[in-house]
């Protein structure tokens, strides 16, 4: 069975996602949503670098939201929750890498009638928010008892994170540390892991304090380092590091932290990747404790990660491969806990076409 995916916003993610439907067994494109002007009419083939495929992007809201699809992979830059309500109204199944991962009581309701109205689901998924703050520590913690501590961390160089604007604007690299400390993104961030912190401390069974302790640091540059927003000049800022941290009295339980590096040189303080460079870790505190750190999920330089940075795709295809389970779930806001096992599809030119083929099963 092939199900029908509107793409909603093509920045980095959005192409990523273009590709990975291309690529699907199990879906086809029915078209896209894009903010620019410039893309209107463009065909999606061509707009991610490939052959046309004869499905264009539009700007038309209500055009979309009439077209016959089982799916949006919704990934703009920022959620307008009205239009994900929607788009599950239209009847609609919903995958997005911004939020909804475990959302509060009052948000979860909400979502969860309208998508039940509609006879549709919602889910979020996603990398970091998402995957690696969830779902994996999760799984890893069944090898483990007695747990005192669950720690998701990412370290990453953000000048190969292809959206100069969000990087200079919105998390304000390159600005002294008292105008980066009126950045927005401790809470655009913190709406996602804030509830990547929460599901895990639930299903743990933590008993923690109402309130998760957030913490923004910053490291500034001792000499002008390249960038792909400009030089950052010295006293500016050039790196951050975000942790939000579930209590239990005053010990963290469960964190989810990121740190963003403009490149680990002429930082003061001198933050440093280490020797085992750019990584995901899944730390895991207990009887036994369990370490896992995700490689390969960061490009191999500034360049490469500015023309596809692994991240995010892997941002992408986690929604992407979700799409079929969504689609076949029932209706309602369903997070990790309530979806099977999301697994992904091999190459076409390895997939298998015929049934019955040695070591197949049935899904």
């Amino acid at each position: 069975m092939s199900y029908r995916v509107i793409q909603w916003a093509t920045g980095g993610v959005g192409r990523a996602a273009i590709e990975g439907v291309l690529d699907h067994p199990d879906l086809e494109l029915a078209g896209a949503w894009v903010h620019s002007p410039a893309k209107e009419g463009v065909d999606l083939g061509t707009l991610v670098g490939r052959e046309p495929v004869g499905v264009t992007a539009t700007g038309d809201v209500d055009g979309l939201l009439a077209t016959e699809a089982d799916c949006v992979l919704y990934s703009p830059f920022m959620a307008d929750p009205e239009v994900v309500a929607a788009i599950l109204r239209s009847g609609k199944n919903v995958v997005t890498p911004l939020g909804w991962f475990y959302p509060p009581a009052q948000e979860r309701e909400r979502f969860d009638s309208v998508a039940r109205q509609a006879g549709v689901t919602l889910h979020g998924t996603g990398i970091h928010p998402g995957g690696i703050t969830e779902r994996f520590p999760l799984m890893i913690s069944a090898l483990s008892g007695s747990i005192t501590h669950v720690r998701a961390e990412e370290f990453s160089d953000i000048r190969t994170y292809g959206a100069p604007d969000v990087v200079r604007d919105w998390m304000l690299f390159g600005k002294t540390p008292e105008e980066a400390r009126t950045s927005i993104m401790a809470d655009a961030l913190g709406a996602g892991f804030r509830q990547s912190v929460l599901m895990v401390a639930d299903e743990l069974g933590f008993a923690i304090e109402p309130q998760l302790r957030i913490t923004h640091e910053m490291a500034v540059a001792t000499a002008p380092i390249d960038s792909p927003i400009g030089p950052i000049q010295p006293g500016t800022v050039a790196a951050q590091r975000f942790r939000w941290e579930a209590l239990v009295g005053d010990e963290p339980v469960v964190t989810a932290a990121v740190n963003w590096l403009m490149g680990d040189d002429h930082l003061e303080p001198g933050w440093k990747f280490g020797p085992e460079g750019e990584r995901f870790e899944v730390e895991v505190t207990g009887d036994p404790s369990c370490l896992t750190t995700f490689k390969k999920l960061h490009p191999e330089s500034i360049e490469a990660g500015l023309a596809r940075n692994p991240g995010v795709v892997a941002t992408a295809m986690h929604c992407v491969n979700a799409i079929p389970y969504v689609c076949s779930a029932q209706p309602g806001l369903l997070t990790y806990l309530d979806l099977p096992l999301v697994a992904g599809r091999a190459s076409l030119d390895l997939h298998r076409r015929g049934r019955g083929t040695v070591g197949e099963g049935g899904r």
